[in-house]
């Protein structure tokens, strides 16, 4: 009977009884099920964080993409915008040209005018005088009727003549 007073046999025995206890219960199964669905939703976890990691890289390129795509249509319009201010900046200079050639030849034109009326005033003026000298000096060497008809006649011929 020594093991029977033997503190370590009485420690071995539960310790034996209590494995016992937890197979009857079927204890480790249960810790195996729960490791292995702890397992699955850590493997779950891990395959969904690759999904997203994928999905982030794709979007992470999309948007590099898109923003070299952004860059360069942002430089093509703005080349667009330079050669159109170019063309319109052309456009406006011939059009203020041919403004300024239209009006400097209207100018002209008045100019011309303005002399051709000043001209034909002046020899209007000029005949008038004419007409009215020759008038006098007619007047104070002719005398009679013969002076006057004489005198009637040339002015008539004379304004006619001059105009």
């Amino acid at each position: 009977m020594s093991n029977l007073a033997d503190p370590l046999f009485w420690v071995a025995i539960s310790f034996v009884a209590f494995l016992g206890l937890l197979v009857y219960y079927k204890v480790p199964g249960m810790i195996g099920k729960a490791l292995d669905s702890r397992a699955d939703a850590i493997r779950h976890e891990l395959d969904e964080a690759r999904r997203l990691r994928d999905e982030a890289k794709a979007l992470l390129e999309d948007y590099k993409k898109k923003s070299r795509g952004v860059d360069e249509e942002a430089q093509a319009v703005l080349e667009q915008a330079k050669r159109e201010a170019e063309a319109l900046s052309a456009e406006t200079r011939k059009a203020l040209q041919e403004t300024v050639e239209r009006r400097t030849k209207l100018a002209e034109e008045k100019i011309a005018r303005a002399e051709t009326q000043a001209v034909s005033e002046v020899r209007a003026s000029a005949v008038e005088s004419a007409i009215g000298a020759a008038e006098k000096i007619l007047k104070s060497r002719a005398s009679g009727a013969t002076a006057s008809n004489l005198i009637d006649a040339g002015i008539r011929d004379l304004d006619g003549k001059l105009n």
